[in-house]
């Protein structure tokens, strides 16, 4: 586990890269934080990732300035489907991708917020899987996926802002013929992939009348177990 500097147009974006106890080169996955930055809880999932054999890096998309400017810039570049944060995660992608440790083959993961980028991202970026978790899936999303590569999705049946997100998406790629993985989880809401952290629970205690967003022991672990097995077919080949 190492904090590093990823070369950006806006300097140096600090990371955390996270490598396997077994001998490399390894596959590389991008981790991307939630709306809050890179905190213990990205890094425990970067951690989880490298414990399955994979070169993990979160790359802190919020560097650049306020959190609140940061937070505002990813949501518009979101809606976009373009812009300076995309641009930030090809830097993040292309940084470990040239990392001794990697064998080049690279996945993208997302939670929340960056769960949409990490779909967007599936299409045209270089990534050979991605999993998206709880992430915005537009009504057009067919229109951005044509070509994207494989996926694996995860939502909680109690996050009602997303309630027609994981048909949406569903119907999307069997139209296009992308293999998926797409799985809702009746006891969980949003988030349930994350510990809460100090940062993170004032906001979710706001939110959670909505989204029921809280961490859920039993539907994190069928969802890593199911994450970890997609992306083994997709980068361990």
């Amino acid at each position: 586990m190492a904090d590093v500097r990823i070369p950006t147009a806006l300097g140096g974006m600090p990371g955390y890269l996270s490598s396997p106890s077994s001998a490399g080169p390894w596959p590389g996955v991008v981790v991307l934080h939630d709306g809050f930055g890179i905190d213990e809880a990205v890094r425990e999932q970067a951690d989880w990732l490298a414990g399955a054999g994979y070169l993990a890096l979160s790359a802190d998309l919020g560097f650049w300035g306020r959190p609140s400017a940061c937070l505002l810039r990813m949501f518009r570049d979101l809606r976009a489907g373009r812009g300076q944060t995309f641009d930030q995660v090809d830097a993040a992608r292309a940084w470990l991708a040239g990392q001794p440790g990697c064998n080049g083959r690279l996945g993208v993961i997302g939670f929340c917020a960056t769960g949409g980028f990490a779909l967007l991202m599936a299409g045209g970026h270089a990534f050979s899987v991605s999993s998206v978790n709880y992430g915005l899936v537009r009504k057009n999303a067919a229109d951005s996926l044509n070509g994207a590569c494989p996926i694996v999705a995860s939502f909680g049946a109690r996050d009602r802002s997303l309630r027609m997100a994981p048909q949406r998406l569903s119907r999307a790629l069997e139209a296009l013929g992308i293999e998926h993985d797409i799985k809702v989880y009746p006891d969980a809401g949003h988030a349930f992939l994350h510990q809460p952290t100090a940062r993170s629970g004032l906001v979710v205690g706001v939110l959670a009348r909505i989204t029921h967003a809280r961490y859920h022991e039993a539907s994190a672990q069928d969802a890593r177990r199911r994450i970890v097995s997609f992306f083994d077919a997709h980068l361990k080949i």
